[in-house]
């Protein structure tokens, strides 16, 4: 046997040092995603406009889902 100890590392202490490194990684990334507010562009004739269209996707999910026609 040899007398060099291992270093060792605790189920505890390695969940410490995994959450210092993902909060340290997140703030950093979180930093440029943050950006001015803009204002809405829609008039009021655009935001009463239906948007929703059934379309052949729509009416194939509906159809395997089994929702009533």
């Amino acid at each position: 046997m040899s007398d060099e100890k291992k270093a060792i590392v605790g189920r505890r202490d390695f969940l410490c040092k995994v959450g210092i490194g993902t909060v340290g990684a997140g703030a950093t990334l979180a930093t440029p995603l943050v950006g001015s507010a803009q204002a809405d562009s829609e008039n009021s004739d655009e935001k009463r406009k239906a948007r929703y269209k059934e379309s052949d996707h729509v009416k194939a999910y509906y159809r395997v889902n089994r929702y009533p026609a």
